[in-house]
């Protein structure tokens, strides 16, 4: 499939003993919906700000639509949606007036359109800025964002200010979008919108890569949530290879394994058990993982 976004290496330094983010490397194919997964602070901001040439890299080079990000990066924005995680606008002007004013940018305007979004999102373009909620003002973003119907959508922290109903709005847009053959970088540290929405993740601790993949594949591997209820009190510590993390509470006994799953059986047939669930671990408890590591 065709590369949309293409990074290499790409490092930041703000200075000797501030890092930004260091060496990443990955691509975006063509119509997928990217998750970027990490706590504030982990460089997921950083990395957007890159891309979109608001700062320049120490090392390494990054494309977008085969284009240098530093080179190209008037033509790149062209045809890129870009969502911050905070918006700012110019306060005394109307919703309307804003986004006329955006889509001049693109010299791309269609009023119909800009209607349409405003009105999935139920956002009244009479307003002015001022006088707008923050959830108000994020949905004016979606729709700058949208509007001029880019190939490349960058979100960062998109549902932040929104109610759950709009939330739901919001993801049946980005399938639309994606449906039309839209590719989309979604930024957050929701997981569950991650895990719902997106193909692929890339997990990012302290401004390093620590993994990529796809959702399935995270979610369905050897790693299992095991929960375990004994009848009883019984002080047992079970020892296996597998056991990445064991936790008691009470009479249950929840571990995190990723060992093979026969051994492990063996043991709990030896166990006073009541209960006992084994079930594939949640894109949170994943990263969390991860993030313990």
């Amino acid at each position: 499939m065709n590369k949309i976004v293409d990074i290499r290496n790409l490092t930041k330094y703000y200075n000797k003993k501030s890092k930004g983010v260091e060496n990443l490397s990955f691509s975006i194919e063509e119509g997928e919906i990217f998750g970027f997964i990490g706590p504030n602070g982990a460089g997921k901001s950083t990395t957007i700000r890159l891309l979109l040439n608001f700062i320049y890299p120490t090392s390494g080079s990054a494309t977008i639509f085969g284009k240098d990000i530093v080179k190209h990066s008037k033509e790149i924005r062209q045809q890129v949606g870009y969502l911050p995680s905070e918006i700012h606008y110019y306060d005394d002007m109307k919703v309307i007036d804003l986004l006329r004013y955006s889509a001049n940018f693109h010299q791309k305007l269609d009023t119909n359109r800009m209607k349409k979004l405003a009105d999935r999102l139920d956002l009244d373009l009479t307003r002015k800025i001022e006088d707008l909620s923050f959830g108000n003002r994020k949905k004016v973003g979606i729709v700058q964002a949208l509007l001029h119907e880019p190939k490349l959508l960058i979100l960062d922290e998109p549902t932040g200010g929104l109610d759950p109903l709009m939330q739901n709005t919001f993801f049946e847009l980005l399938q639309e979008e994606r449906d039309k053959g839209v590719t989309i970088f979604f930024s957050s540290h929701v997981l569950s919108e991650i895990q719902k929405t997106c193909d692929r993740v890339a997990i990012i601790k302290e401004g390093i890569l620590v993994k990529v993949e796809s959702v399935e594949a995270l979610t369905h591997n050897k790693v299992k949530n095991v929960t375990i209820t004994l009848d009883g009190e019984y002080d047992i510590d079970l020892q296996l290879a597998g056991i990445v993390k064991q936790e008691r509470t009470g009479n249950t006994i929840t571990l995190f394994y990723g060992g093979d799953i026969n051994p492990l059986l063996v043991k709990l047939t030896q166990l006073p058990i009541k209960d006992i669930s084994i079930e594939e671990p949640s894109l949170e408890e994943i990263f969390m993982h991860y993030y313990e590591k």
